[in-house]
């Protein structure tokens, strides 16, 4: 198992301010950090040296918007989308990203008024399908990460992205499951986790109200018993939100503060994920 921290909690990408935070959370007992990668033109070949230097491991996230939608009815918008993944993932490769995660599958926060058609789900299978393929080619792993109905109408359900995994049948192209978007769309916490089986590659912990993990309501016993019951021991990031960052706090849908601060966030939210993990450990 190994424990990481979304970056998005202090800012929208790497720049020197995260320095200071980097070496701290290597020092709480991070294993690695989940890096944002939306600015394509930084030099994450050098970020990549200096993440080694601190001896923290790397993944990954992007999204996709409406001018690079991979379910786009238009071709040319569908083309940009892959286009940009590709070179999220080129990012990812300079970084040393071990994994890239995401709703890269199709436009956050965009909506049609309808559920999903049969041509979206088979232009998002063929967009996704094109981005497996670089993906295998510079080595890094796809998870594809299915949202709630309020931020998506592609992939809704850990059952949804599984799905949609599997028909693109790429090895390279796996799913994540998320405790925040389930304990918004899943009947049964089990059941969902279980629904990736091979194609599991990537957790977020992430809090009901996106703040503190083990401080609010998600079914915690119900997410780490299967977690541990199915033998997963890939990557458990925790996935926050605060106020750091305006522009952040409004695409998060963050109003208020829920934690005292970012580093104590991290620090408890690591220990509890360590003490979920090794209690079942011991307990067999």
């Amino acid at each position: 198992m190994k424990y990481g921290m979304n970056l998005l909690l202090w800012s929208g990408e790497l720049n020197e301010s995260l320095m200071p935070v980097l070496e701290r959370l290597k020092a709480i007992g991070f294993d690695g950090v989940e890096l944002p990668i939306f600015n394509l033109d930084l030099d994450y070949a050098d970020w990549g040296r200096r993440l080694d230097d601190l001896g923290l491991e790397r993944t990954a996230v992007t999204v996709r918007n409406a001018a690079d939608n991979p379910i786009s009815p238009d071709a040319a918008v569908r083309a940009k989308g892959v286009e940009l993944n590709q070179r999220t993932l080129d990012c990812c490769a300079a970084v040393g990203a071990q994994t890239l995660c995401g709703p890269f599958h199709s436009a956050i926060g965009e909506f049609t008024g309808s559920g999903r058609t049969d041509d979206e789900w088979a232009w998002g299978v063929e967009s996704m399908r094109q981005t497996a393929e670089h993906a295998g080619q510079v080595g890094v792993q796809l998870a594809v990460e299915c949202l709630n109905r309020f931020e998506t109408y592609f992939l809704n359900t850990h059952a949804d992205s599984t799905r949609f995994v599997r028909e693109v049948d790429h090895p390279a192209c796996g799913m994540m499951y998320d405790t925040f978007h389930a304990n918004i769309e899943e009947k049964n916490i089990p059941e969902a986790i279980r629904a990736g089986g091979d194609k599991l590659v990537h957790i977020h912990i992430s809090e009901n109200d996106r703040s503190t993990p083990g401080e609010g309501n998600i079914r915690w016993d119900k997410n780490f018993d299967t977690i541990a019951g199915i033998g997963y021991d890939g990557w458990l990031v925790i996935e926050a939100f605060g106020m750091a960052l305006p522009e952040l706090a409004a695409a998060t849908r963050i109003w208020r503060r829920m934690f005292d601060n970012e580093i104590d966030l991290a620090k408890n939210g690591l220990g509890f994920m360590r003490r979920q993990i090794e209690m079942r450990r011991r307990n067999g």
